[in-house]
This record gives C-alpha cells, structure tokens and sequence, in this order.
C-alpha cells in the first residue's frame, strides 16, 4: 500500500494523500467502480479500501465534507500522466522570431531580413518586426511607415497581421502570423 506520494520525476504534478495521510472524521467516498457510497467515516472507507486490497485516495480535500476515492493508485497515477501528456500534446509552443530595421535600411539589408522573414514564417514561426529610429530619424515617422508597408507588402503571400501594430516614439512593431495555407 502507497502512503503519500510525490513524484520526483514530474515535479509539477500534485502530492497525492493516501489511505492513513487522510486526516480527517468522515469523507464523501466513492467506490472503485465510481459510484457514490456516500457519507461515511474514515475507519469505514479505510476498511473497504483494505478489503479490495486497494488505495484511498483524497480527491478534493476542499469539498464539505472532503471526497475520496477507492482506486488502485498505480494505475490512477499512470491514467492521469496520460491525460497530462495528452493535453500537453494538443498545446503547441509560441516562438516568436524578432527582425529589426532602420528607416535608412540598404538594399542588400532590406533583402536579407525579407529571405529571413519568408524562412521563419514557412518554417510556422511568429515574426516581430521592429522599425526603430535613431536620432532626428523620430520627426519622420512616415518613412518608418513606408517601410513597414513596404515589407508587408512584400510578405503577403506567407503571412497575414492581425492589426497588431504598434507605434511608439522610437518604435513602430508589428507582429506578422504565417498565412493559414502554410
């Protein structure tokens, strides 16, 4: 029989509170098979537990009165590190891959970040683009903005904004998404 478990590979999974770790007079007790027995004391739902040759297990310490279950723990264990992984699964992680520009960018520059900008968005990442000015380059803004036009213009076909720019003083940012056919 388990007493109380941490697992030490994971360490964000929960520490569980079996069978004499429970602490409590009485307990909403559910059966193995996962009906309700209802309320019953801790000597009681510890007996049944022994009696399948099982685990009792608190569920929710916070419910009035606290909820446990009957479960072969092992089993239990393994049952929600599979759902975790599988939610897990499901969430892909957001990278966000950062080209900067100045209004007074060469040619050669300008194409560079354009050949990266189309790489990282068709390899599925998020591109920020950040138009900075230096100096007296602030009192122009329109140029910033040509700019960033320009290259949206020239990323249509793998991209698409969502409206997520922003302009600051210094800064004109703007969040580019890989288009849906990509």
């Amino acid at each position: 029989m388990f007493e109380s478990i941490i697992d030490t590979r994971r360490p964000f999974i929960k520490d569980y509170t079996l069978n004499e770790k429970i602490r409590v007079p009485e307990v909403r007790l559910i059966g193995d098979d996962g009906n309700q027995l209802g309320v019953v004391k801790i000597e009681e739902a510890k007996r049944l537990a022994e009696e399948k040759g099982l685990d009792l297990l608190l569920v929710s310490k916070e419910a009035k009165p606290p909820v446990c279950r009957i479960v072969e723990f092992g089993q239990y264990r393994h049952e929600q590190q599979k759902k975790e992984k599988k939610a897990k699964k499901g969430v892909r992680n957001y990278v966000l891959k950062e080209l900067k520009m100045s209004p007074k960018i060469s040619d050669h520059d300008y194409t560079v970040r354009v050949n990266l900008g189309r790489k990282f968005l068709t390899k599925g990442f998020n591109v920020k683009l950040t138009i900075f000015f230096k100096g007296r380059e602030a009192a122009h803004p329109e140029l910033g903005q040509t700019l960033l036009t320009r290259y949206l213009e020239d990323m249509k076909e793998f991209c698409s904004t969502n409206g997520d720019i922003s302009r600051t003083r210094r800064m004109i940012t703007a969040i580019i998404t890989p288009s849906k056919g990509q």
